[in-house]
Parts: structure tokens; C-alpha cells; sequence
């Protein structure tokens, strides 16, 4: 059976609040720009990529960055959050990142993924982590 309680409980760390904000302010940015600039951050820049039925996977995925970057930001329910989040992420390293690597090399495809990899690394630290104790996952004692 599903524990609810241990999913939620959390690292007392409040530093972890940094991550939180950073992996959390990068998702909601990048999903509002989905929506607003659809013609290079959503549709059209997954219709480019040959991503398929761009249209409804930019609103997809630009309003589950916005929801859960909300979530992440306000520390609740985030390692739910961020499994959606990761697998955003693997699909961004594979279907532009990966053709990066294999046409200008190493050194080309470490410039172009270090967001990536930051945020990847981020949302591993939240979901191994926790929200900390500056968050709404905090349960009362």
C-alpha cells in the first residue's frame, strides 16, 4: 500500500529551499514562455525537432512545466512533481541533445545541455531529498 506520509516527508534542511526555487522558477518560466511564444518555444519549436502533434504537446508539456514548477516552487507534493518533470527532461536530452552529440561532438553538447543537466540534477535532489522544512510537504508534529 501507497504510504502518502513517507512520500511527502522531507529533509529538515532549509537549504534545500535553493534548489527548490531555482529547478522550480525554471520550469514555470519555461512553461509560461510555451504558451506566450508558441511559434519558438512550443508548437513550433517541437514541430522543428519532429516531435509529433506539436500543438498539443506544446500546451502539454508547457502547462505541466507551469503546474508542476508551481508545485516544486511551493514545496507541495514535490516528489510527485518532479517525475513529470525528469521525463520532460529525457525527452528534451534525446530529441535535441542527443542529435547535438552525435553531428558537433562532446565538447558541443556539454555547452548546449547544461541547463538541462541542472535541472535534471535538481529534480533528482528534490526527489531524493524533499521539499526541506520551508515547504507545504512539512507535516505538522
Amino acid at each position: 500500500m501507497l504510504n502518502f506520509h513517507k512520500l511527502r516527508a522531507t529533509t529538515p534542511d532549509p537549504a534545500i529551499i535553493l534548489i527548490r526555487v531555482m529547478v522550480g522558477g525554471v520550469f514555470l518560466s519555461e512553461g509560461i514562455q510555451k504558451w506566450l511564444y508558441p511559434a519558438s518555444r512550443g508548437a513550433g519549436r517541437f514541430a522543428k525537432i519532429g516531435l509529433p502533434a506539436p500543438e498539443l504537446l506544446g500546451m502539454f508539456v508547457g502547462t505541466t512545466e507551469i503546474l508542476c514548477g508551481l508545485l516544486v516552487l511551493v514545496g507541495l507534493m514535490t516528489r510527485f512533481a518532479v517525475l513529470p518533470l525528469l521525463a520532460i527532461m529525457a525527452v528534451a536530452l534525446l530529441s535535441t541533445k542527443l542529435p547535438i552529440l552525435l553531428a558537433d561532438g562532446v565538447w558541443e553538447v556539454l555547452h548546449a545541455a547544461r541547463t538541462d543537466v541542472c535541472m535534471v540534477l535538481g529534480c533528482l535532489f528534490l526527489l531524493y531529498k524533499g521539499a526541506g522544512n520551508r515547504s507545504l510537504d512539512v507535516t505538522p508534529r
